[in-house]
Parts: structure tokens; C-alpha cells; sequence
């Protein structure tokens, strides 16, 4: 293989993420506009909670000020012990659980929620000590949180979720909607 075929390989391989993984969205989380998840759904039923493309944190060069995973006085999620097989110990989570907290440095607060019911299994410590790790690789080391569906559940996850080509649509509608 010449030098030339080998760029043209390289260039058409798929990464990692939309080769294991099936991108889903919710958009306008809670009514809140742009406000857009990404749900990364492993063949496992694994599902990784990221900010999609369109977040208004990854917009107009914000920075990262905070990340707070206390959501309430009782409740940090970063509390959540995973112990064995049955994955004791997890925090069980409705669709609009809050995850976290995110302060922009323009004092913007954004609560980012699981999207999807399931177990709790881990959320990213690391962007609390990198928050730039979110606005830089938003889909690979800047994950919010990993979900574990139930299992008779994790075909029906993804029935209030969206594809990526609807999310497009959407995305493409909310742009003719507003004024340049």
C-alpha cells in the first residue's frame, strides 16, 4: 500500500465512539432552548451521559468556572458508591434526574440531567479537577456520567430520545426560528 492509499484509510476510519456507540438526543431539556444531551448507547446497555455539540456551554467560547455534583443537601452524586455484580449501592434515576452543576464563567448556571432512567454507576471526577476536558473532548474523557438502563427497560430508553438525524432536523428548524 502506497502513501497515498494509507491517508485515504486513515482518514475514512470510523473513531471509537460511532463505531461502539448510538447517538442519541434530547433536545430543549426541561424547555429550556438549546439546552441539548447526548446519550452515547453502548451494545452493553451502557449509556454515557455528554453535552451534545449544541450545548450552550460549548457555544461562544465559554469557560468553565465550576462543577458541582451536590445537587441537594442530601444528595452528591458523588457519593455513589458500585459495589458487585447487581451493582449495589448505585442511585437509581428518573429521566430528569440532575447530575450535576455547571457555572460558566459569565455566572450562567447549567444543571445537566440523566435523560434516562437506570442506575447510576459513575460520574467523570475528572472534569472536576479539568473542567476544560468537558468543552474539549465533550464526547470521550469530558462525559458527564455513566447510566446503567434496567435491563427489560433498555429497548424502551430511547423511545423519548431522538435520532441523529431528527435532532438535526430540530437543530436546523431552531436556526431558521430565530432572527440573524
Amino acid at each position: 500500500m502506497d502513501c497515498v492509499e494509507q491517508s485515504n484509510a486513515d482518514a475514512e476510519a470510523p473513531s471509537v465512539i460511532d463505531r461502539y456507540f448510538t447517538r442519541w438526543y434530547r433536545a430543549d431539556m426541561k424547555g429550556k432552548s438549546c439546552e441539548d444531551h447526548c446519550i452515547l448507547q453502548h451494545s452493553n446497555r451502557l449509556c454515557v451521559v455528554t453535552l451534545a455539540e449544541t450545548h450552550p456551554i460549548l457555544q461562544d467560547g465559554r469557560t468553565i468556572k465550576s462543577i458541582n455534583y451536590q445537587i441537594s443537601d442530601g444528595c452528591s452524586r458523588l457519593n455513589n458508591k458500585v459495589s458487585g455484580k447487581s451493582k449495589r449501592g448505585a442511585q437509581f434515576l428518573t429521566d430528569f434526574a440532575p447530575l450535576c452543576r455547571i457555572m460558566c464563567s459569565d455566572d450562567k448556571e447549567y444543571t445537566i440531567y440523566s435523560c434516562i432512567r437506570g442506575r447510576l454507576l459513575e460520574v467523570n471526577e475528572n472534569i472536576l479537577e479539568t473542567p476544560n476536558l468537558l468543552l474539549e473532548k465533550p464526547s470521550t474523557e469530558g462525559y458527564i456520567a455513566v447510566i446503567l438502563p434496567k435491563f427489560e427497560e433498555s429497548k424502551s430508553i430511547t423511545e423519548n430520545l431522538l435520532t441523529r438525524e431528527e435532532f438535526e432536523s430540530v437543530v436546523s428548524k431552531r436556526s431558521l426560528s430565530q432572527p440573524p
